[in-house]
């Protein structure tokens, strides 16, 4: 048994280090490492290309120093104009669990005041205090949804390069 567990462990760990050797598309913004975006073959892509005006959805093949060979395509970096990271980019996690923590924590102070004056006073009313600060609650977490990161923009700063992880 021990040495079953011991040969998956082995292989497990060969395929990890496999995996990360692997040749990917980076997508940079200036020097900051927490803002790079990576994509491997075998990952879904959406982007829009400079030749078509809208945006198509591939799975990455596999990339070459120039091109970038999909399942319906072949481009090169430099004729990519946009791509939709909604998905991709961790940044949007962290706004979209802090926005999903505002509201919800507006919805629970209402209810819970709501519920408190039906079991006091037996009639559902909210006081003034607990009502705007619900309100407030609300209101800031409508207004950050529109902040999240939607598309990397392929202009200034942003930078797409192919990284090739080969010993040829």
């Amino acid at each position: 048994m021990k040495k079953l567990l011991l040969f998956s462990f082995l292989i497990t760990l060969s395929l990890l280090v496999q995996a990360q050797s692997r040749d990917f598309i980076l997508l940079k913004r200036g020097a900051n490492q927490k803002s790079q975006i990576r994509y491997y073959p075998g990952e879904e892509i959406t982007y829009k290309s400079k030749k078509i005006g809208y945006f198509i959805t591939d799975v990455i093949e596999k990339v070459d120093q120039d091109y970038i060979y999909m399942t319906e395509n072949i481009i090169s970096p430099m004729d990519i104009e946009e791509i939709d990271i909604r998905r991709k980019d961790k940044r949007n996690g962290t706004l979209r669990a802090f926005n999903s923590l505002i509201l919800g924590a507006g919805i629970i102070l209402i209810s819970v005041d709501m519920i408190n004056s039906l079991y006091h006073d037996g009639e559902v009313t909210v006081d003034k205090g607990v009502g705007i600060t619900s309100g407030v609650l609300l209101a800031t977490g409508l207004a950050m949804l529109p902040l999240r990161y939607k598309t990397f923009k392929h202009q200034g700063r942003n930078h797409i390069q192919i990284i090739l992880m080969r010993m040829d």
